[in-house]
């Protein structure tokens, strides 16, 4: 590359060479609605070679039809599947659901492939740090909107800052049109939303962590060009409790107001259980019956239009200064590509991240939640040029307090 300063010949020889350059192979776990933006945002680069991996064999075809990569229907939870589909790949993308995540994580690290990760399982990833390093593997976990944006943006915070104090995250997936009585589409995985509603939120106060129930602490907060949006404790602080030193830190779920007491409801009444009853004599699970009715009604429908909203906030010192950095981000369904905005804030995400692991540009071995990324300024600019590209709109405030 640095040979283009001596005049324009090498520089044509050297963009000869990267046209002629073996193509990166992408293995993508996982082809559902953020899988997808994923796939058809890295097949626009001539040098990749994506391959979608799923069991669903519509799925792939529909991708298939909409976007030039290769596809393999496979099932990743038989035994030795995941080692098997990955083994020609350059860099894997898991993009599968959070209940199978962390164990199809381990598998592509002790495999010795590079990874980035956004399928939001519940185990620690660190648990697999040392695997990563043994295996020379740079694994990115964590690495959609939130977590993802919102730990990029935390990292980025905490190096420009000589002394982060305060972090705090409000981030949500709406549908544009409010409809009653959940006035709620679920934008990923509909069992992850449950678990949002069930599991103790963690955040820090005054040093310490502390634990208070899912759905509590109900603020409203105001948005340019939505309104009045409720937030409240959600667990989803995740990594950034073990690698942010900030004595202040938490994170809440936006929804459109009255959301979180009516799932508090369902909550105290019993239909996030996961112990069986026994109705009519049969033993079912409630959490089974509550979101086999609920996903129905809960489905974004073809072509309907969602939100995804978010605001970061860190407060710190700087130079004998006291700053608060904000950031907005306001994203919107685009039609042209059928594309949600939560897939998009997302997937776009990933793709990005996953390009500057295939590039070199992030190479840490290990694993590495997005803060890592968000501390490298490279990987940071890239990141806010490549999402202007991409019409995402992310807007930072400085004020001096």
């Amino acid at each position: 590359g640095a040979g283009g300063q001596r005049g324009g010949g090498e520089t044509l020889n050297f963009e000869f060479e990267t046209l002629n350059s073996k193509p990166t192979r992408i293995i993508l776990l996982g082809a559902g609605r953020v899988g997808g933006a994923i796939a058809k945002d890295l097949a626009r680069e001539a040098n990749f070679r994506v391959t979608a991996v799923d069991a669903r064999r519509e799925t792939l075809d529909r991708l298939a039809a909409e976007t030039p990569i290769a596809t393999a229907q496979a099932d990743l939870q038989q035994p030795g599947c995941v080692a098997e589909v990955v083994a020609a790949a350059d860099l894997v993308i898991c993009a599968v659901p959070g209940f199978m995540g962390f164990r199809v994580l381990k598998e592509v690290i002790e495999a010795g492939k590079n990874v980035v990760d956004i399928s939001f399982f519940a185990e620690d990833p660190f648990a697999l740090d040392a695997l990563a390093r043994e295996r020379g593997v740079t694994a990115v976990v964590d690495c959609g909107v939130a977590p993802g944006l919102s730990n990029l943006l935390a990292g980025h915070a905490d190096a420009r800052l000589e002394r982060l104090e305060r972090f705090a995250c409000y981030v949500g997936g709406l549908p544009k049109v409010r409809r009653w009585p959940f006035e709620y589409k679920a934008v990923f995985s509909p069992l992850d939303v449950l678990e949002e509603y069930t599991r103790p939120a963690r955040f820090v106060e005054h040093g310490q962590v502390v634990t208070r129930p899912a759905l509590s602490d109900v603020e409203l907060l105001n948005f340019p060009g939505i309104g009045t949006l409720e937030a409240f404790n959600t667990d989803g602080l995740r990594t950034l409790l073990r690698t942010l030193n900030a004595p202040f830190m938490r994170e809440k779920t936006l929804r459109y107001p009255g959301h979180a007491a009516l799932m508090r409801v369902f909550r105290e009444s019993g239909f996030f259980r996961t112990d069986p009853i026994e109705v009519g004599g049969q033993s079912v699970r409630p959490l089974d019956v509550t979101a086999k009715l609920l996903f129905a009604q809960w489905q974004l429908q073809p072509g309907e239009e969602d939100l995804t909203v978010m605001r970061v906030i860190a407060e710190g010192e700087a130079g004998g200064r006291r700053l608060r950095l904000t950031w907005d981000l306001l994203d919107r369904y685009d039609p042209e590509t059928q594309t949600s905005a939560m897939a998009r804030t997302t997937g776009y995400t990933c793709a990005i991240i996953a390009r500057q692991v295939a590039s070199g540009l992030f190479d840490r071995p290990g694993i590495c939640p997005p803060e890592y990324v968000g501390r490298v300024p490279a990987c940071f600019d890239n990141l806010l040029s490549e999402y202007e590209r991409r019409n995402i709109c992310l807007q930072e405030r400085v004020v001096e307090l």
